[in-house]
């Protein structure tokens, strides 16, 4: 169709052109001819206007003639007026085949203009409704940055307040008083469970009024005459129990070790005293102290007394040698002047005593011995006597430290405040004791005695015995 257009295009061309050259030589002067016709004005439609412009002409006769129907009509020599009116023919039947399609499909193009029209206002709508959501979504964006620092500022002051709560609840709690606090102090005895654990409770709680007055807190002076009425009747049970505790090592043939392994138990009692009532604390220690001061001086000193009279009866003397001159002269009224007793200077069995079995060995009960009239010598007295004292001094030390809560220096001027008298007493007797010895064997027997004895209160992490140990033979 393109090509038979195109074919037509240039036959009126050529037919155009025939035309104006016939016209021109048929007419007359008296037909218009051109001595008498007036010039047409085409303007730029002016073929033979110098401004026509032949290239262009020249470039649409070349594109057609290269045209390939155009091309097979000159070759066959078809007659370009019929076929420009040929090719006119079928344009105008396209044009009325299309024009009848047309009406044809008129309903459905009718159709298709109302669905896009329609189209175009639901398009206009959502258009509308969009810029509507984006005008929504812009406001919701700015309301959500709004929420976001309204929630950060949220979540600051949360914090801040479950910090101010912490505190204050600590401080509240360590204010408040409980009922179950007050009737155990006031009504339960001090043996007890119930009663130690609200004394621990008031002893926080005291504490903790200490440390918020001195911060300047006004809540405490709410609180703080209960607490020392609480404090006063918590003071004056505990010294009355520890004074009993103490006044029952008084009473004869008791066994202190077991009112002391008593108070141990209630060795919180104390470290309360001493936190809350110092002059209490102080009279309870001195009390401590002047009693048991008391019966170990007179325990040991009765024991070394008693002790001493299972000792062998045959010890060795100045005048003893361990040999004599067999020519020694002798006269009717003369008498030797050294003795000669070789069984006193023999070792024989007599250095078990410092063997592990024997050091350690459980000591002498004088009144026994004394029923089977058995003796003994004096490294063996010496023996028993000074691991008596090295148990219940290590004993002793241990239960000082634990029970009054000290330690280091403190610790040995009150353990040599209860046991120095002993302790003195014990080195008195033995600087007496030695003054007349001339047992060289037991002498040195109590030596090592003394050596192994420091080894032991070593190990059991005892001091406070290196000194008096040190003072030995």
């Amino acid at each position: 169709m393109a090509a038979a257009a195109t074919m037509a295009a240039a036959a009126r061309d050529l037919m155009l052109r025939a035309g104006a050259s016939d016209m021109e030589e048929e007419e007359g002067p008296l037909g218009g001819g051109p001595g008498l016709q007036e010039p047409l004005q085409l303007g730029e439609l002016d073929i033979s206007s110098d401004e026509f412009i032949l290239d262009e002409v020249d470039v649409h006769i070349q594109a057609n003639l290269e045209d390939e129907l155009v091309k097979e009509a000159l070759k066959t020599g078809v007659d370009l007026r019929h076929y420009s009116k040929q090719v006119e023919l079928e344009l105008q039947q396209i044009e009325q085949k299309s024009i009848r399609d047309y009406i044809q499909e008129s309903e459905n193009i009718a159709s298709l203009h109302n669905q896009i029209t329609a189209c175009d206002a639901v398009l206009e709508r959502m258009e509308q409704m969009l810029g509507a959501f984006q005008s929504d979504l812009s406001s919701i964006s700015s309301e959500i940055r709004t929420l976001q620092e309204q929630s950060g500022a949220m979540n600051i002051r949360l914090r801040n307040r479950q910090a101010v709560r912490g505190k204050l609840g600590e401080l509240v709690d360590g204010l408040i008083v409980p009922s179950a606090l007050i009737t155990a102090i006031l009504e339960a005895p001090v043996t007890e469970p119930r009663f130690l654990e609200q004394l621990q409770e008031l002893d926080a709680k005291a504490a903790a009024v200490r440390e918020q007055e001195a911060r300047g807190t006004a809540a405490c002076a709410d609180v703080r005459g209960i607490l020392d009425r609480l404090r006063v009747k918590a003071v004056t049970k505990i010294r009355e129990f520890i004074l009993q505790k103490i006044y029952s090592f008084r009473k004869p043939m008791t066994n202190y070790q077991i009112p002391q392994t008593a108070l141990l138990k209630y060795r919180f009692f104390y470290q309360f005293l001493l936190g809350n009532e110092r002059a209490t604390a102080k009279e309870i220690r001195d009390e401590y102290v002047e009693t048991l001061s008391k019966i170990y001086l007179s325990y040991y000193r009765s024991y070394l007394g008693r002790l001493m009279k299972v000792q062998y009866e045959e010890v060795a003397e100045k005048d003893d040698l361990m040999g004599v001159e067999d020519t020694a002269k002798k006269g009717f009224f003369s008498k030797p002047s050294l003795r000669s007793r070789n069984t006193i200077f023999t070792l024989g069995t007599r250095g078990s005593v410092i063997s592990p079995t024997e050091l350690e060995a459980p000591i002498l009960v004088p009144h026994t011995a004394q029923r089977g009239e058995q003796r003994y010598p004096f490294e063996a007295l010496f023996r028993s006597q000074h691991y008596a004292l090295l148990d219940n001094s290590c004993r002793e030390y241990l239960f000082i430290c634990e029970f009054f809560v000290v330690s280091g220096s403190a610790a040995h001027e009150l353990f040599n405040a209860v046991m120095g008298r002993t302790l003195s007493m014990t080195l008195k007797h033995l600087e007496s004791y030695l003054t007349d010895c001339y047992d060289a064997i037991a002498v040195f027997l109590c030596i090592h005695i003394v050596l192994r004895f420091r080894n032991i209160a070593a190990k059991r992490d005892v001091p406070a015995l290196d000194r008096s140990l040190s003072s030995g033979p």
